[in-house]
C-alpha cells in the first residue's frame, strides 16, 4: 500500500533533489537512512539552523530513552 505523509524539515531551505528510488524501495529510509535511504537534499537557507541538530549519537540515545 503507497501512502503520503508530510516530511516535516527542522531546517529551512530549499529542495534541489528527491530521492525518487524510494517510491519502490521505501524500506530504505528504515534500513540504510545515512546511504541509499536518503530522502531530499536541501540547500540551507541559514546554516545556523545546523547547531540545533541532534548528533547521530544523541538522537539514538534519546530515542533509547522513550
Amino acid at each position: 500500500v503507497k501512502t503520503v505523509e508530510e516530511l516535516y524539515s527542522p531546517v529551512s531551505g530549499e529542495v534541489l533533489e528527491a530521492n525518487e528510488t524510494l517510491e519502490d524501495s521505501a524500506e530504505q529510509v528504515n534500513s540504510d537512512p545515512y546511504a541509499d535511504g536518503w530522502m531530499i537534499k536541501v540547500r540551507l537557507d541559514n546554516q545556523e539552523e545546523l547547531a540545533d541538530l541532534l548528533a547521530p549519537s544523541d538522537y539514538a540515545e534519546f530515542i533509547d530513552d522513550a
